[in-house]
């Protein structure tokens, strides 16, 4: 899903042939053999929402943005930047070892956190908003929490 901010005038303008809209903008994308493929278009107080059937990278929102400006009746001054809607979450790993390697001395450091993520196929489509933070369980444990900030898209 991606938000494009523009006037109430360009939302109506454009709303009026948001299924032709979708079969353009599908086609631009398939024309560069993306992916994203839009499922449809609703407007709303901001602007237009287009809905896509997966998280659209940087150039399929250049193509998007490209078409709705090139549209007729729509003043191209007043559509902004398209962005994905973002906020932040965060996720709880249990069951790591706080000294993970053979030295008792070497505690889970965070290029360690950041080789378990990457090693971890759950986490291909996931966006770190902030450093992680390892948490020893308690003092007589050797088990670590994990806690990480991400955003969702």
């Amino acid at each position: 899903m991606l938000v494009i901010s523009m006037g109430n005038d360009n939302i109506s303008n454009f709303m009026k042939n948001s299924s032709v809209h979708v079969s353009n903008i599908n086609r631009s994308l398939r024309n560069t053999k993306s992916e994203i493929l839009v499922d449809f278009i609703y407007s709303d107080p901001l602007g237009i929402t287009i809905v896509t059937n997966k998280v659209s990278l940087q150039s399929n929102l250049l193509i998007i943005k490209n078409y709705v400006k090139s549209t007729n009746n729509i003043d191209a001054l007043q559509v902004k930047v398209p962005w994905l809607p973002q906020s932040k979450s965060y996720l709880k790993i249990i069951g790591i070892l706080f000294f993970p390697h053979n030295n008792v001395q070497d505690r889970l450091t965070l290029n360690d956190v950041e080789n378990i993520i990457k090693q971890n196929q759950i986490f291909d489509n996931i966006t770190l908003a902030f450093k992680s933070h390892v948490i020893k369980v308690s003092s007589k444990s050797d088990m670590a929490i994990i806690w990480i900030d991400i955003w969702n898209v």
